[in-house]
């Protein structure tokens, strides 16, 4: 360049040229899509991160497949670990709530050291303090605030047994609040002149992935204590249809879906919209037969254990449809019987596979933006826990979001929730709720300051909560009034 300058100030006349060559050779250096300030940034980064070339195939599956071609070994490998992890996925599913919440805990976790790991490669070559601490210190806070609440919500009869655990349920959000406020004082202070603006792209970067990530995962949780099938089928479906979508895709993929994804054909999305949904009706009528998988998950105080056993709603119950009839001359039937969730799950499954394909492409577009193939190499073939994990993750907020608009406010009247949220400072801690005969309120006792009601049930019909009565199967926890489905 310093040679360039010099010439450029002995030979005026030929300014242009040189410039115009120069700028050529950077276009040319530029990736396609690339602007002046995705350069900028480049550099500043230090650049990206290397491409993956390894190969992570088990060596056993090398051996069996190593006379086949590249396209048809990556099929088998693909094939052989998604019926692995189907497989492990059955057996956490056996082995109860408890174990699903520490699985959905160490996928959070595993995903978010993903895509920190992809960050904090970029900012090490800086040697800036803190990055990952501060991350990993984040982590720690929101996982603190968002499961507190969950213990709060779900655990409040053994929360109010135990007095260390009341005093952090009374002052749970002022302790999240000051864990988080250490970790910005601490962001604050290690600052570096020079690179104000890579550490702030890096704390932005740490939150981002912290709503990506845990507050979704929590979102999970949430749906698993509406009730496993809540929580298995939706996860299935997204399952289902990346399969089905890869085997369209495979066999009679031709036209180009877009252009994050090159591999992604329209014959695979829309082989895997039917298929998902013919398998999300299977699947929910299944389901829907097995209280173990409709009834919500609660805590019993008794046995310090979850239980999963209730009277099912209507929302499992076998109901006789009428066909429309344009379909009538088709199926030759008038009437179909079939359970209420299993409409509910044609909006799971189509938004599993219309929508939710959505959130891996944009995981696709965030890889192509700092030229990975894959966010780790934990699975074969699969790539990372995240690459995997991506469209579930925007699926557990569609699920969370339907749960609360369209099944647990639809069954009842909203005077009821007037009626319950008369008193806000009561808490009613109960098992069951029954069906009403006629309504004779009784008086309940409270039990010291804790807050419990104590007591009977009104007359076989409706729960008490202060002053105010919550009429047939109506279960109210203030002040979140959250309301099992199954108990609507």
């Amino acid at each position: 360049m310093s040679e360039l300058r010099q010439r450029l100030g002995r030979e005026p006349g030929e300014a242009q040229e040189p410039e115009e060559k120069l700028q050529e050779s950077e276009s040319e250096n530029k990736l396609d899509g690339e602007t002046a300030s995705d350069s900028e940034s480049k550099s500043e980064f230090g650049g990206s991160p290397p491409v993956p070339t390894s190969d992570d195939t088990p060596e056993v599956l090398n051996r069996a497949l190593s006379n086949l071609s590249s396209r048809w070994k990556n099929w088998w490998v693909r094939g052989i670990l998604t019926l692995a992890m189907i497989t492990f996925f059955f057996i956490i599913i056996y082995l109860g709530p408890m174990v699903l919440m520490m699985i959905v805990m160490c996928v959070q976790i595993k995903c978010f050291h993903e895509i920190i790991t992809i960050g904090y490669n970029v900012y090490h070559s800086y040697d800036l303090p803190w990055f990952r601490t501060l991350s990993w210190y984040f982590l720690l806070c929101v996982n603190y605030f968002f499961y507190g609440e969950t213990v709060t919500d779900y655990f409040f009869t053994l929360v109010q047994r135990e007095e260390p655990l009341r005093i952090l349920s009374k002052y749970h959000r002022f302790i999240s609040f000051a864990l988080y406020l250490t970790g910005f004082c601490m962001f604050v202070l290690s600052l570096v002149k020079k690179h104000y603006r890579l550490q702030f792209y890096m704390f932005g970067w740490t939150h981002v992935t912290l709503l990506i990530v845990v507050t979704q995962s929590h979102l999970i949780i949430h749906n698993l204590f509406e009730g496993m099938i809540w929580f298995i089928v939706p996860i299935s479906c997204v399952i289902c249809n990346d399969i089905m979508a890869y085997m369209f895709g495979f066999f009679f993929g031709r036209t180009p879906l877009i252009k994050l994804s090159p591999k992604k054909t329209w014959e695979g999305f829309i082989g895997g919209f039917f298929a998902t949904v013919l398998f999300g009706l299977l699947l929910s009528y299944v389901m829907s037969g097995y209280r173990c998988f409709t009834c919500p998950v609660e805590f019993n105080n008794d046995t310090n254990s979850f239980t999963v056993d209730c009277e099912p709603s209507e929302l499992f119950q076998l109901q006789e449809y009428n066909i429309p009839l344009v379909l009538q001359s088709v199926v030759g039937w008038k009437t179909v019987r079939m359970y209420p969730f299993q409409i509910h799950s044609i909006a799971l499954s189509t938004f599993a596979s219309l929508i939710g394909p959505f959130g891996g492409f944009f995981a696709s577009g965030f890889k192509r933006a700092f030229k990975i193939k894959d966010f780790a190499n934990t699975i074969p073939g699969h790539g990372g826990i995240m690459d995997r994990f991506d469209c579930q993750y925007l699926m557990a907020t569609f699920v969370n979001v339907y749960i609360a608009s369209f099944i647990r406010y639809q069954l009842f009247p909203s005077e009821v929730w007037g009626l319950c949220q008369v008193q806000m400072t009561y808490r009613l801690a109960i098992q069951d709720c029954w069906y009403p005969h006629e309504i004779n309120i009784q008086k309940y006792k409270t039990e010291g300051d804790s807050g419990v009601e104590q007591g009977k049930h009104v007359s076989e019909g409706s729960c008490r909560v202060g002053n105010t009565t919550c009429f047939p199967k109506v279960c109210c926890f203030s002040p979140l009034l959250h309301v099992p489905s199954a108990y609507l």
